[in-house]
């Protein structure tokens, strides 16, 4: 079965770090670009950030650029959303998703063929 786990996420402090981890199972996350969206209570789904299947591509939305890094290691088939400086705003359960051919903007949730479930992020004092 293929499967993504997300892990990671917690309470944190305001201008705290996490680092979330995006786990494939049952297949190879090499030839798969991955998102990371987040939703908040009572708000849409947010596209968080992107990398493409060889890492070379990086895409960030416009509220974590500078806060947050995306990476990938694909001899462990995960890949990282390095968190910092994190803001009450930064609330919310945090997914990724993978698709193995993107044919829509990196921020088309609908784009993408296989999710994880999600983690909680929690920023507050």
């Amino acid at each position: 079965q293929l499967q993504l786990v997300e892990s990671g996420g917690g309470l944190v402090q305001p201008g705290g770090s996490l680092r979330l981890s995006c786990a494939a199972s049952g297949f190879t996350l090499n030839y798969y670009a991955i998102g990371w969206f987040r939703q908040a209570p009572g708000k849409e789904r947010e596209g968080v950030s992107y990398i493409s299947s060889s890492g070379d591509v990086l895409f960030y939305g416009g509220s974590v650029k500078g806060r947050f890094t995306i990476s990938r290691d694909n001899a462990k088939n995960t890949v990282y959303l390095q968190m910092n400086s994190l803001k009450p705003e930064d609330t919310a359960v945090y997914s990724c998703a993978a698709v193995r051919a993107r044919s829509s903007p990196w921020t088309y949730w609908n784009g993408y063929n296989y999710w994880g479930q999600g983690t909680q992020v929690t920023v507050s004092s």
